[in-house]
């Protein structure tokens, strides 16, 4: 009886996440279609580009850097299999190294793809054009990079170790606010479009609802909750 219950759980968390991801790639398309179009979110680009930007220089320069680099690839990519390799050999599973790599190749094939098929402009450049044949500023690797690496962390903490069974709420709250750190730090340099950032985020979520999916989808016997 137990183990039914535990199935239906599993199965209903499945399915909600299934929706979820749907919704958050809908979401993408649609800021999409609004760059593409130059409708309300191109407009909001260019009104948040026109305000003046204050030059950072010394440390608050260094500590901005420092924030921005919470949605690098390379820190990002080492924590979270750092991380997955601990828990994998703690708990005598596989699943967090396969999840984790399965985020990390699905977060820069996909982004990486976009970025390439937009080649949208950087704001910096000071003009805002499309299909510039060279990497592109949408949607932003950056917002998508803390969205889904750290949230896989969190969600490896909270599915595969005992401390994250208690700790489900902190740890999403952690996510969000270095997720919307690594944005605000974005618009602050002037490294970003705001809807790349919006973009890029919807995307990041996507992936990592999807891969949550098919983890409960095919459940480790390691999984503790």
């Amino acid at each position: 009886m137990i183990w039914s219950s535990l199935e239906v759980h599993r199965r209903q968390a499945r399915n909600r996440a299934i929706k979820v991801s749907l919704i958050l790639f809908f979401a993408f398309l649609l800021v999409t279609e609004q760059v593409l179009t130059k409708s309300y979110l191109y407009r909001l680009d260019h009104d948040i580009t026109t305000i003046k930007h204050h030059t950072f220089r010394g440390m608050s320069s260094h500590l901005l850097l420092a924030l921005d680099d919470l949605g690098l690839r390379s820190l990002t990519a080492t924590c979270l299999l750092t991380t997955a390799v601990l828990i994998s050999y703690r708990f005598r599973s596989w699943r967090p190294i396969n999840l984790s790599i399965a985020a990390l190749l699905l977060l820069n094939g996909i982004v990486g793809v976009s970025k390439i098929i937009f080649g949208r402009s950087k704001p910096r450049l000071h003009f805002d054009v499309y299909h510039t044949g060279v990497v592109g500023s949408y949607p932003s690797g950056h917002s998508a990079n803390a969205l889904l690496t750290w949230g896989m962390l969190a969600y490896l903490i909270y599915r595969y170790t005992k401390f994250g069974a208690t700790k489900l709420v902190p740890l999403y709250f952690a996510v969000i606010a270095v997720t919307v750190t690594v944005c605000l730090v974005s618009l602050l340099r002037n490294t970003h479009w705001f809807s790349d950032l919006i973009g890029g985020a919807f995307l990041g979520g996507s992936i990592l609802v999807f891969l949550v999916a098919a983890d409960r989808a095919w459940p480790s016997e390691r999984q503790l909750s």
